[in-house]
């Protein structure tokens, strides 16, 4: 497996893998417009964003599986993704330019448990440190059991004076690393 930042062309396929993500664990029931949000995230240009995909000869780490688009018994391309994004007035977590975002960390379904998160984050971290970057955060919904797990496996720890709230009613939860 390796990390990269995604091509251009793969903006389709990262947009539907983060779809398919978030179905699997039916985290867009909450609000289904967020759906539009997680295919278009980055497209504008604000951010990076990065994807974990096959090396080359590695098809046969997902025995089984599919891709977003593609058909049983097919390898899914690409793995997983994430979005880094540099503080701006409008961040929804970061407060101020030393500190970078974390933005939709999503893996294929059939690619979880094998590091692919594991391996993005560490991503995100060296890429931010290199930049400057005295401090990573995010949000997370409650539900996202898994993710909060690996967060935490990671140094991050909860920083509940930023949780926030995108829709009345519905709490996304915050978490920080210090580089």
């Amino acid at each position: 497996m390796i990390v990269r930042d995604m091509l251009p062309e793969e903006a389709a396929e990262v947009g539907e893998l983060r779809v398919a993500a978030y179905r699997a664990e039916d985290l867009l029931s909450v609000h289904p417009p967020y759906t539009e949000v997680l295919r278009r995230l980055g497209s504008g240009g604000k951010g990076e964003i990065l994807v974990a995909a096959h090396a080359a000869g590695d098809a046969s780490d997902v025995d089984a599986a599919a891709d977003p688009g593609g058909g049983p018994g097919t390898a899914p391309a690409l793995l997983g993704t994430v979005m880094i994004e540099p503080w701006t007035p409008n961040s929804e977590v970061a407060r101020g330019a030393h500190e970078t975002e974390v933005r939709a960390l999503a893996v294929a379904p059939q690619a979880r448990g094998r590091g692919v998160a594991r391996a993005l984050m560490a991503e995100v971290e060296r890429r931010a440190a290199a930049r400057g970057a005295d401090r990573i955060v995010l949000s997370t919904q409650p539900a996202m059991a898994a993710a909060q797990r690996l967060y935490t496996s990671r140094g991050f720890t909860r920083l509940p004076d930023r949780d926030w709230s995108p829709i009345p009613g519905f709490t996304l939860l915050a978490y920080g690393k210090d580089l």
